[in-house]
């Protein structure tokens, strides 16, 4: 049990980034930015780089995807997240993360680290998955409804 305080909650900035094309996956991105903190060229381009490695043959391996998701790239207080969500059998959200510490030579090993996402992110991900279910869990899905609509989040 951590002996620790609890981190007093502040709001973060939130920012969408575009989509991506990864394979047949279209993919809204967002940045989530801590305090004091900046989204930078070279890390939305290294978390391409890590999703355009990492995502498609996840994405093959797991089956029946709906071609769609969406990407959180997180620089916060402690490092940086990546964190690449994809939509499967049209009601199940798949992740694949990458987290790595700042000034740390390679990403923590989430493999043995079983972190879901941290509260701001969370919130991110409550907005998209309310998006789906508005866009996509209806009587006529709506692909570009879903693509076209961003998490009505300025700050979470």
């Amino acid at each position: 049990m951590s002996t620790g305080t609890i981190e007093r909650y502040s709001p973060r900035t939130v920012m969408y980034l575009g989509t991506w094309d990864v394979g047949h996956l279209k993919l809204k991105v967002y940045g989530v930015l801590a305090a004091g903190k900046e989204l930078t060229s070279s890390m939305i381009d290294d978390a391409n780089a890590f999703v355009v490695q990492d995502l498609p043959p996840l994405v093959s391996a797991e089956g029946d995807d709906n071609g769609l998701g969406f990407v959180i790239i997180h620089p916060g207080d402690l490092g940086i997240s990546v964190l690449a969500h994809w939509w499967i059998q049209g009601s199940v959200l798949c992740q694949h993360i990458r987290r790595t510490l700042w000034g740390a030579d390679k990403p923590m090993d989430t493999a043995t680290r079983p972190v879901i996402a941290c509260v701001w992110e969370l919130g991110l991900i409550n907005a998209e998955q309310q998006l789906w279910r508005d866009t996509m869990m209806t009587d006529g899905p709506d692909t570009a409804a879903y693509l076209n609509t961003r998490a009505a989040i300025a700050v979470v």
